[in-house]
């Protein structure tokens, strides 16, 4: 199939990945707050979904990691596989990979423990960053060495072979088939395998086991990118949302066909929670694309863009600069002079513009953090 590089990025993409993060970095807090100060229900309602479940289920609070890593599925055709057709040897473009996916593991290290803080036992290696390092690097490995068909058999292995492994693996003292938190295989594995401490002791939301099928969502970014990324002469704009608003329904489909078997759980990254994840993720690409893209709808567009430019430093520089100081020394003064529920909702607002406000200077200053 004939494809063609765009001149420029896919600014549904960057929009897209700038509203996710956003929710991470402080949108999420204005529906808890209202919950909290208004007790009006439709904040309530809201607000838990902007909560994990403790441990089978989905809420809305479960997209946004692996939407993100959804997404750099999405990019890899655009940025590999441009490159692959200008005759970039395969062996260069795997050792950036490589390095990519172990940087990103050092930065998810460096944000749990610091630097030379933490005791070598006391450590947490898992993180956010580093499965979303891992598993887009397999999925990228992936993509630069099969086609299009091994590349499908690759993700209907990941997610078959996930599921028999966690349901008919005997841990030991527990025996097969057992998805509690103790019992569960990959818990069991990731206790062996992982130095220095999980997450949650007896188990990592981002153990090493769980990171498999999550290559899976990888490459279901992949598929969506290869989509977009053919010629419009082969297949129209219209037609690509068309596809994937077929592809997101289908997998929510068979997700929920399948977790009366393997039950939606993102601490195990279950392979229905995959399929539910991602297809959640390929219908809000569908949709950013069909605004953004098809419909040109560009100028709501910055204050996603502006974050979604720099993601890697808006998840980590929460770490490293308080922006709520700052907020309070801006606005804490104008804030006293509300009511208490109205001051509460200021507050996040004002941390939120002060954060978007910083990373609107290194927009501007074209200073991103390219891992």
């Amino acid at each position: 199939m004939k494809e063609s590089t765009p001149p420029q990025r896919l600014l549904s993409l960057d929009t897209l990945r700038g509203f996710d993060m956003f929710w991470i970095s402080g949108g999420e807090e204005i529906f808890h707050v209202l919950a909290k100060v208004t007790g009006w229900s439709w904040a309530i309602v809201l607000a838990h979904q902007f909560t994990h479940p403790d441990w089978n289920g989905f809420r809305a609070y479960d997209l946004i990691f692996p939407t993100f890593l959804f997404m750099a599925g999405v990019s890899t055709p655009f940025s590999l596989g441009s490159r692959l057709e200008k005759g970039v040897p395969q062996k260069e473009l795997l050792r950036k990979v490589v390095q990519r996916g172990l940087l990103l593991v050092f930065l998810g290290i460096i944000y749990n423990n610091g630097i030379f803080q933490t005791e070598w036992h006391n450590m947490r290696y898992p993180s956010v960053l580093a499965r979303i390092g891992l598993a887009g690097m397999f999925a990228q490995i992936i993509y630069l060495y099969t086609n299009k068909k091994t590349r499908w058999i690759w993700f209907g292995g990941l997610l078959i072979g996930y599921y028999l492994f966690m349901t008919f693996y005997p841990v030991p003292g527990c025996g097969a088939g057992m998805l509690t938190m103790e019992c569960n295989p990959a818990s069991y594995f990731d206790r062996m395998l992982i130095p220095g401490r999980l997450h949650l002791t007896i188990h990592d939301p981002e153990g090493l086991i769980s990171t498999f099928p999550a290559i899976a969502t990888g490459l279901m970014g992949i598929f969506a990118g290869e989509l977009l990324r053919t010629s419009e002469e082969i297949i129209s704009k219209n037609t690509k949302v068309t596809y994937l608003v077929f592809a997101g329904i289908i997998s929510l489909l068979v997700c929920l066909v399948w977790d009366f078997f393997f039950p939606i759980n993102k601490n195990l990254w279950t392979s229905s929670f995959v399929l539910c994840a991602g297809g959640f993720s390929v219908l809000l690409l569908a949709l950013f694309y069909w605004v953004v893209d098809v419909l040109n709808y560009r100028k709501w567009t910055l204050f996603f863009v502006v974050i979604g430019m720099n993601s890697i430093v808006i998840y980590m520089v929460g770490s490293f600069i308080s922006f709520n100081y700052t907020a309070n020394a801006l606005f804490g003064g104008l804030l006293s002079y509300l009511p208490e529920p109205a001051g509460e909702v200021g507050k996040i607002i004002a941390f939120i513009i002060v954060q978007w406000a910083f990373m609107c200077l290194l927009f501007r200053n074209k200073l991103f953090l390219k891992v």
